[in-house]
């Protein structure tokens, strides 16, 4: 999620250089023929494996800030993945009503420089114990890489770095092939930073088809390019696979839901009680604590666009289009609202708009976070406390005994 910060910086940079363009045709072609083949030899009963797995991906939670996202100055440790997360948060999301769960995973502690097939074993022991912790809660669980910025960008203009990808990916895949398909999926890339979207299509197909090779029987998860926003699929023709569930990010309008936010654009610093739903009037005083002028004018355009469940709708709405005319599945993995500086209220009716907006298109959904900026709990003095107005704008009960 704390990549999306670069999604408006990069909307202006979607001409494709037609060099560029040929290379990445040439990639995209390739990659599609192998997958081809391979999806010609899937049986025919194939085709509703994804959509029926969808059934334990339709109300999770994400867990980051445990295997990727460490910001501790200390790092990726055994300390920090034994006592980040345990077997009561584990518990306790199982008692909120969550049934799966969207686990971050940084690839780059465990990736080594042309011999990315050989990941460190004491780094996937820690990792495989928190896979089973999480199955044996009865949860399902989608390993999702999610590697900081410079990692992507490689992948977005190197094609020697995306063959070590596919290395790495091809062994993951086949670490996890002996666990249950039904409730392990593989999510390819977290919010993909390719402002070229043929070339990602065509880096997508070819990870999606060593995953394959390591894997054949488990779901893969893919998304469009630009931080896998919503308008992205759009633009997306499906991989020659038919075990494959399509996902996107939902956090429009991003000044909203990103309000004070001290890594995003510099302007949304300043706010704070930005209101939802938006009205040219009610916008009015948190626009006045933006300093510049060109700023400013982005919380009055936020108000006159007036932002609403209508308005939420109509986005989402075009992506549950899209999936019913190829007859695919979608879900949503991401989507909430950061917690410091919104209103509780505000930020819940956003949060419930979006939820209900989903399930009324049968789309699953995973909320950003567990216990981070945007999370459903907080950690303080040794509790972690479930917030039960989140909980309710998810459709979800506070747990008998929380912890």
């Amino acid at each position: 999620m704390s990549e999306r910060e670069g999604r408006e910086a990069s909307i202006g940079a979607r001409s494709i250089v037609p060099l560029r363009f040929a290379a990445a045709v040439a990639i995209l072609f390739a990659s599609f023929s192998f997958a081809a083949q391979l999806s010609m030899a899937q049986s025919p009963s194939d085709s509703g494996t994804a959509q029926r797995r969808t059934a334990h991906l339709r109300h999770g939670i994400n867990l980051s800030e445990w295997f990727a996202q460490v910001y501790d100055q200390k790092g990726y440790t055994k300390e920090h993945f034994e006592t980040w997360n345990t077997a009561q948060d584990i518990a306790l999301i199982k008692a909120m009503g969550f049934d799966h769960v969207r686990l971050s995973v940084n690839p780059q502690p465990m990736f080594r420089h042309k011999q990315a097939d050989r990941i460190p074993a004491d780094y996937l022991g820690y990792l495989d114990a928190a896979v089973k912790m999480i199955l044996d809660h009865g949860l399902a669980v989608i390993i999702d890489i999610h590697p900081d910025s410079d990692f992507k960008e490689k992948l977005a203009a190197d094609n020697d770095f995306v063959e070590q990808f596919e290395d790495y990916w091809r062994q993951l895949a086949r670490h996890y092939s002996s666990t249950n398909p039904e409730l392990v999926s593989f999510e390819i890339l977290n919010e993909p930073e390719f402002r070229d979207r043929y070339r990602w299509q065509g880096v997508q197909a070819k990870l999606a088809a060593a995953i394959r090779e390591g894997a054949p029987q488990h779901t893969i998860i893919v998304a469009g390019a630009y931080w896998s926003s919503e308008s992205e699929l759009l633009f997306f023709d499906p991989l020659h696979d038919a075990n494959i569930i399509y996902n996107f990010h939902f956090y429009d309008p991003h000044i909203f839901t990103h309000q004070g936010a001290t890594w995003s654009t510099n302007y949304v610093h300043y706010l704070k009680d930005l209101p939802y739903p938006s009205t040219p009037e009610n916008v009015q005083q948190a626009a006045a604590l933006i300093p510049d002028a060109a700023n400013r004018l982005q919380a009055i355009h936020y108000g006159l666009d007036r932002w609403n469940a209508a308005r939420v709708d109509g986005e989402i709405g075009q992506v549950a289009g899209w999936a019913k005319g190829w007859n695919v599945p979608v879900t949503c993995n991401e989507f909430g609202v950061y917690r410091a500086t919104a209103n509780p209220q505000d930020r819940a009716a956003w949060i419930s708009d979006v939820r209900t907006t989903l399930e009324k298109y049968g789309i699953g959904w995973t909320m950003w976070d567990y216990s981070g900026g945007f999370g459903v709990v907080t950690k303080k003095d040794g509790r972690t406390s479930p917030d039960e107005v989140t909980l309710k704008a998810l459709g979800l009960k506070m747990p008998a005994a929380s912890h």
